[in-house]
């Protein structure tokens, strides 16, 4: 998914916060998300809410007389796509600053940094995107990649899940990184055989380098958030959960909602150094009711790819473990924070191990309550005895789809075929009876939901690949993956009495593609354009003729 970019038409239309008129939406598959009446005619919204969903005639006499007919014309309208883990500040980003994630090997990567560097020819660089896994000479990149790309510069690219680096010579020169530095708890510094930093930091080692970068200013990261926004609307989604916020970004994101410049819904998880307001008065949301503050985002582990996820037993294809990065005393100080104000704990884990411990701190937080909704992140790796421990325990299993078609190139390697069947269990999580609520992880992925739909239910690669170690019994059914993108958000957010479904009195949130994804062939999925997204009534993205 990161070696296509799917073209998407970017020319919103985006209207006041209140309809003036009805909107009568008709002429095409209606799926409601409903199972006890999972289609209709005619769809009819009025203001923010849904009025009417079934027939035609009986949703024109219930339409008042200022109406906007809108005729789907065959295209397939949809109860609202959610991205259930995503990170805003960061998408926006990636399109305004140096994005790597087209990058297909390490020459590409170091003419790409080449061309960056002539144009912006003074000060540090700084990119991400990158992800070595398919590239043909099956490493890293180095210091003296970047060296050679732009010899002198202090260059930091980040790694496209945002669990590793690749610094130049003078940026670690800069950030006082040599052969005696230690690693800080929860990273690693990959060395050479001469002993010297290859220039590769994994997890918490970025944070040596950190410093040699300036921070976005606040100007970027308000363009960077309505970027992102209008990005999203126009492909369709109508919310994400927003995962690591920072309390200033959350300020930008509440201010561009009232000044009528952001339209789509928002669930914040807090990264803990911004979470004071949420772990003191518990869950709250703005004036616009679009931009929701749910709870806090921990971390447990890395990635699988840079081998920082935590596995139960060591890597098939390397030394070590995987990386622990949240101490347990503050992990748990947290969680118990949290529970007292009835906030969200949202946590990261990876690996097998990662997961059992994320799932052994649940526990011993919440005891026997399990209605607190309190999510994992990723559920990438989860041994079988732990599987039934999600619906036992009402943990919600937050999995991005995508994320299985792009590693399971390199995951058969990383965890051998013993434990292969631990990884990316959807079906499995299912059948367990476990609420599993599907994203992106944008912008570690493009962020598209027809990728997101198109992994979940065919489960191969964006080109067709597949085979016996991707586990296809692990796809899951058109209405199965629906629902995980709709209803399931809504439900990790507690808004699913609110949103979800297309039904009279809930939130007039829609999206509309022009090919029907629950009959088209499979590869059609990713040809689908979006033809409309509506949130809470207002149209935050139409397609024009």
């Amino acid at each position: 998914m990161r070696h296509l970019v799917l073209a998407v038409l970017l020319a919103a239309s985006s209207l006041s916060t209140a309809s003036a008129a009805d909107l009568l939406i008709h002429g095409g598959p209606i799926h409601t998300g409903v199972e006890a009446a999972p289609s209709a005619q005619a769809l009819l919204i009025r203001d923010d809410r849904i009025l009417f969903v079934g027939d035609l005639a009986a949703a024109r006499a219930r339409a008042a007389k200022d109406v906007r007919d809108f005729d789907l014309k065959g295209a397939a309208a949809f109860p609202g796509f959610v991205d259930a883990h995503a990170h805003l500040t960061g998408i926006g980003l990636r399109e305004l600053t140096l994005n790597l994630d087209q990058v297909g090997s390490v020459e590409a990567l170091i003419k790409a940094v080449a061309a960056h560097a002539a144009a912006n020819p003074d000060g540090p660089i700084y990119g991400r995107g990158w992800i070595e896994t398919h590239w043909p000479e099956k490493r890293f990149p180095s210091r003296a990649d970047l060296d050679r790309a732009a010899p002198g510069r202090v260059i930091v690219l980040e790694r496209s899940d945002g669990h590793a680096s690749v610094a130049s010579s003078a940026a670690l020169a800069k950030a006082g990184v040599t052969k005696d530095t230690a690693a800080p708890a929860g990273g690693q510094i990959l060395k050479g055989s001469d002993g010297q930093p290859t220039g590769m930091l994994i997890d918490h080692a970025q944070s040596l380098v950190a410093g040699v970068i300036p921070p976005p200013s606040e100007a970027l990261k308000r363009q960077a958030l309505e970027k992102a926004g209008s990005l999203y609307a126009s492909r369709g989604w109508t919310g994400l959960g927003n995962m690591s916020v920072e309390a200033p970004d959350l300020a930008l994101m509440t201010a561009l909602a009232a000044e009528k410049k952001f339209h789509i819904r928002v669930d914040n998880y807090m990264d803990p150094s911004g979470a004071a307001e949420v772990l003191t008065k518990g869950p709250f949301q703005d004036a616009s009711g679009l931009i929701r503050t749910q709870g806090i985002k921990l971390y447990m582990d890395g990635a699988l790819g840079s081998r920082g996820a935590a596995l139960l037993e060591p890597y098939s294809d390397a030394d070590g473990a995987g990386l622990l990065l949240t101490e347990r005393d503050r992990g748990l100080a947290l969680m118990k924070s949290a529970k007292a104000v009835k906030a969200q704990v949202a946590m990261h884990a990876i690996g097998d191990r990662g997961n059992r411990m994320v799932l052994d701190w649940f526990g011993e937080t919440l005891g026997s309550d399990t209605t607190a909704r309190w999510r994992i992140e990723h559920a990438q790796i989860v041994a079988d005895t732990d599987l039934p421990r999600f619906n036992a325990m009402g943990v919600i299993a937050s999995m991005q789809p995508s994320h299985a078609i792009g590693d399971l190139y390199f995951a058969p390697a990383r965890l051998g075929k013993a434990r292969l069947h631990e990884g990316y269990r959807w079906n499995g999580m299912l059948r367990s009876g476990a609420v599993v609520a599907a994203g992106s992880d944008a912008p570690v992925e493009v962020g598209d939901p027809r990728i997101e739909f198109y992994a979940a239910v065919h489960r191969h690669s964006l080109t067709g690949f597949a085979n016996e170690d991707w586990r296809l019994e692990e796809a899951v059914s058109r209405a199965q993956a629906l629902k995980m993108l709709t209803l399931a958000p809504a439900y990790a957010a507690f808004a699913e009495k609110d949103r979800g479904t297309l039904e009279a009195g809930k939130k007039a949130d829609v999206t509309v593609f022009s090919k029907d994804l629950m009959t088209v062939a499979p590869a059609e999925i990713l040809t689908a354009e979006t033809v409309l997204t509506v949130v809470d009534g207002v149209v935050a993205f139409e397609r024009r003729p």
